[in-house]
C-alpha cells in the first residue's frame, strides 16, 4: 500500500513541480476560464464550482467518455473518498466518506446517499445510473439536507442530461470489446419552433461478463443487458413561464452469478441468479418569472419492477453428500411520487436592499414499495408492504456581507413516517421530525476562493423485519450526522495549477450499523439474519484535494487523494460483541486518481486514468477486509471531421480486485462447513475494445 501511494504522491509531485518551471511559457486564459465556469446544476440557484460552500467533484462529458462508462460505477473509483459495493450486478450501493448503504434484502432501508437524475429522485435504486446522453456526473460529499434531506446523509451523486433542443450535439456512438461486450448509443434534438424543442436518446448495453459458469458450461451467466431511453420536450408556454416534460424508461435484465467457493470467477451454480430493473418515470418542471423571483413547480412520478435473486449454495444439486439446494429471490415493486414548490429571489427582491437572496420551498415524497420474497428455507413467501411519507419545509439564504465576503445559512425542517405490513403480523407504523441544515462562511478574494461551513444531515429511523430478530433489536433510531468543513478553491503557486481542497471532520449520532447474526440450520448450514442498529457514535474525518495542471498547450493533467479515517464506538454485534472502537466499513484510507491528456498530434489524444484504493473493511459484522489495489486505464483517441474512434483498454495489467465480501461463515461442503471462509465478487478483469462516434 505504502509503495503504491508514494509512487503516485511521487509522480503528482514531479508533475506540479514542472508545472511551476512551465508556467511562464503557457497561456492560460481559455484553460482557466473552463475550469472556473463549471456550473453546478445541485444547489438552489445557478452557481460554478469554483464558487461552491461545498466539497464536490464535477465530472464534465469528456471526462465521462474517457472512463468508456456504461454504469456510475464505471467512474466513482476516480473521485476521492468515494467507494461502492456491489453484491449484484451493477456496484448500486454508494459510500461517501465512509457512509452508505452496503445491500438490501427483505429489509426496507433509508438511502444515506441521494441519487438524482436530472429531475428524478432515484435515491436507494441506482441500478437505474446509467450514463447516457449525460452532460455531466456530480458528486457532493458531506451532508446535503436543505436541499435533498433524509436521502442526503452522506452526500448526494447527481446525473445532469444533455439540453433539449438545438444547443446539444447530436450523436450515433457504437462500442465493442473483448467478453462479448458492445454498446450502442444515440441521441438527437432540435427546435420544434421557436419556443419549444425536444431531445430524445437510446443506449443499449450488452456484456458477458468475466464469470465461467463451468456446471452449466456457459460464460453469460453474469452477463449485462441494459436498454434505457430518455425523451424530453422543453419550451415557452407564455413569456414567463416555461414548461420541461421528461419521461424516461429503463430495461435492465442482468444476470447475478459471481460468488464461488474457490473465489476464482468459476461457477459452480446451477440456478444462476438475476438482477433486473424495469422503470417508467416522468416528471414536469415549469418555471415562471415573477416580479419576486422565479417560481419553480416540480412533480414526478416513477415506477420500478425489481427483481434479485442468487443461488445461495453457489453450486449444483448433488455437488456434495453435505451439500444443500437453496435459491433466495426478492421481487419488489416501487412507485414513488414527488412535488416540490420552490421559490428563488431575484436581484429586486433580494432582502436588506439587496443584499441577501433567498429560496423558500416545500417538498413533499410518497413511496409505496411491496416485497414478496420467495426463498428455499420459508415455508410461506414472505410479503410486506412499506410506505414511506416526507413532508419538508425550507428556507435558504445568501447574504453579501461585504464585496469579498458571504454568508450562507440553510434550514431544512421535515416530518417523516411510515406504515409497514407483513404477512407474518408484523405492524409498525412511526413518524418524526428532523432538522437539518447548513451554515457556511464565503471569502473570496481575487481568483481565490475559502470557505468554512456546519452542515446537519439526517437519516430516518427505522426496524428489522425478521422475525428472528429480537425485541430489543427490532427498532433503530434516526441518525444525525454533523460535517465540520473549510475548503479552499483557486490558482495554486501558479495560474495553470488550480487546486480545490477540504478538511473535514464528521460527528455522527446514533449511528446506524448494518449487522448481520448467523444462525445454524438443522441442516448444519448457515443461515443469516441482517440486522441493523444504533451506534453510540461515529467520526469521519478526513481531507479531499483535487488539482487541475495545465503543463503545456499540449498537455493536461489532473490529480486527486482522499483521505478517511472513520469509525463507530459503543454498539454491540449481533453475536454479543462489546465494539469499543471499530473501523467503519467501505471506508478506505487512502483514494487516488492521476489523470494524464496528451494532445500528440492535431488529432490524436492519448490518455492515461489510474485508480487507487487502500485496503478496507467489506462489513461492520465480520473482519474480511479488500486489499489495496491500483487499476491502469489508457486510451488512443484519433479525431477526423466529425468521427471519433477510441481505442482502449481498462484494468490495462490486468489486476484482481473485489467489489463485495462477505466472512464469518462457511458455504463450503468439502470441510462440513467447519471452517470460516472469505468470499469474494471479483471486479472486471482487463477488458479493452474500440469504441466510434459519429457527431451530426
Amino acid at each position: 500500500m505504502y509503495k503504491t501511494l508514494f509512487t503516485l504522491t511521487l509522480i503528482s509531485t514531479s508533475v506540479a513541480a514542472y508545472g511551476q518551471q512551465q508556467s511562464a511559457n503557457a497561456d492560460t486564459t481559455t484553460s482557466n476560464t473552463d475550469i472556473e465556469r463549471i456550473v453546478v446544476t445541485g444547489d438552489f440557484r445557478q452557481t460554478t464550482l469554483d464558487q461552491l460552500s461545498a466539497s464536490a467533484t464535477i465530472l464534465n462529458q469528456e471526462r465521462l467518455s474517457s472512463r468508456q462508462p456504461t454504469h456510475i460505477d464505471s467512474v466513482l473509483n476516480s473521485i476521492p473518498n468515494v467507494n461502492f459495493a456491489a453484491g449484484a450486478s451493477r456496484g448500486r450501493f454508494v459510500q461517501i466518506r465512509g457512509i452508505g448503504e452496503r445491500s438490501q434484502f427483505a429489509e426496507p432501508i433509508n438511502p444515506s446517499v441521494s441519487f438524482i437524475v436530472d429531475e428524478f429522485d432515484f435515491s436507494g435504486l441506482a441500478a437505474a445510473g446509467l450514463i447516457f446522453d449525460t452532460k455531466q456526473l456530480e458528486v457532493y460529499r458531506g451532508p446535503q439536507a436543505t436541499l435533498y434531506g433524509t436521502g442526503a446523509l452522506a452526500g448526494a451523486v447527481k446525473l445532469s442530461s444533455n439540453d433539449v433542443g438545438s444547443d446539444a450535439p447530436d450523436y450515433v456512438e457504437a462500442r465493442v470489446g473483448n467478453k462479448d461486450t458492445y454498446r450502442i448509443e444515440g441521441a438527437t434534438g432540435n427546435d420544434i419552433s421557436g419556443d419549444w424543442g425536444y431531445r430524445v436518446a437510446l443506449v443499449h448495453n450488452s456484456s458477458d461478463g468475466f464469470v465461467e459458469n463451468t456446471f452449466l458450461g456457459r460464460r453469460d451467466t453474469n452477463n449485462i443487458d441494459e436498454t434505457a431511453l430518455r425523451f424530453a420536450v422543453e419550451g415557452h408556454v407564455d413569456e414567463r413561464t416555461t414548461l420541461a416534460l421528461t419521461y424516461r424508461w429503463y430495461d435492465i435484465d442482468n444476470g447475478y452469478d459471481a460468488f464461488s467457493l474457490d473465489n476464482d470467477n468459476r461457477t459452480l451454480s446451477d440456478e444462476p441468479g438475476f438482477d433486473e430493473h424495469q422503470t417508467h418515470a416522468v416528471s414536469a418542471r415549469s418555471t415562471t418569472e415573477t416580479a419576486a423571483g422565479d417560481l419553480i413547480l416540480i412533480a414526478t412520478h416513477a415506477s420500478h419492477n425489481i427483481a434479485y435473486g442468487y443461488d445461495e449454495d453457489w453450486t449444483f444439486t448433488g455437488f456434495h453428500p453435505w451439500g444443500y439446494t437453496s435459491f433466495d429471490a426478492y421481487y419488489r415493486d416501487v412507485d414513488t411520487q414527488t412535488g416540490e414548490i420552490r421559490f428563488v429571489s431575484n436581484e429586486s427582491a433580494a432582502l436588506f436592499d439587496g443584499i441577501t437572496d433567498w429560496t423558500i420551498g416545500v417538498f413533499y415524497k410518497n413511496t409505496e414499495e411491496q416485497l414478496l420474497r420467495q426463498y428455499t428455507y420459508l415455508d410461506n413467501d414472505f410479503a410486506s408492504e412499506y410506505t414511506p411519507t416526507t413532508t419538508a419545509i425550507y428556507a435558504n439564504t445568501e447574504s453579501r456581507i461585504n464585496n469579498n465576503l458571504v454568508l450562507v445559512a440553510g434550514l431544512r425542517l421535515e416530518y417523516y413516517d411510515f406504515d409497514y405490513a407483513d404477512n407474518n403480523l408484523l405492524t409498525r407504523a412511526f413518524d418524526t421530525t428532523m432538522v437539518g441544515g447548513k451554515v457556511a462562511l464565503q471569502y473570496t478574494q481575487g481568483e481565490h476562493f475559502y470557505y468554512g461551513s456546519i452542515s446537519r444531515g439526517y437519516k430516518g429511523a427505522g426496524f428489522n423485519p425478521d422475525s428472528r430478530v429480537n425485541d430489543e433489536q427490532r427498532f433503530f433510531d434516526e441518525e444525525y450526522n454533523w460535517n465540520y468543513e473549510i475548503g479552499f478553491k483557486g490558482p495554486l503557486m501558479t495560474p495553470e495549477l488550480i487546486a480545490r481542497a477540504a478538511l473535514f471532520y464528521m460527528d455522527r449520532k446514533d449511528t446506524q450499523v448494518s449487522d448481520f447474526d448467523v444462525i445454524t440450520r438443522d441442516d448444519g448450514t448457515a443461515g443469516f439474519v441482517d440486522i441493523i442498529d444504533n451506534a453510540d457514535l461515529g467520526t469521519n474525518k478526513g481531507a479531499e484535494i483535487e488539482l487541475s495542471w495545465f503543463a503545456t498547450d499540449a498537455w493536461q493533467v489532473d490529480a486527486s487523494v482522499g483521505y478517511l479515517s472513520a469509525t463507530f464506538e459503543g454498539y454491540t454485534l449481533a453475536d454479543g460483541t462489546q465494539v469499543t472502537e471499530q473501523r467503519q466499513a467501505q471506508s478506505p484510507k487512502w483514494t487516488a486518481n492521476l489523470y494524464s491528456e496528451y494532445v500528440l498530434t492535431e488529432t490524436v489524444l492519448w490518455r492515461v486514468d489510474i485508480d487507487y484504493k487502500s485496503e478496507y473493511r467489506f462489513s461492520d459484522g465480520h473482519d474480511v477486509t479488500a486489499p489495496s489495489t491500483t487499476l491502469v486505464n489508457s486510451e488512443i483517441v484519433v479525431l477526423h471531421e466529425n468521427w471519433q474512434t477510441t481505442l482502449w483498454v481498462q484494468n490495462a495489467f490486468d489486476r484482481e480486485y473485489y467489489t463485495r465480501g462477505f466472512g464469518g461463515f462457511s458455504n463450503d461442503p468439502r470441510d462440513e462447513y467447519a471452517f470460516d471462509e472469505p468470499y469474494y465478487q471479483l471486479g472486471n478483469g482487463r477488458q479493452f475494445g474500440v469504441t466510434v462516434k459519429y457527431t451530426f
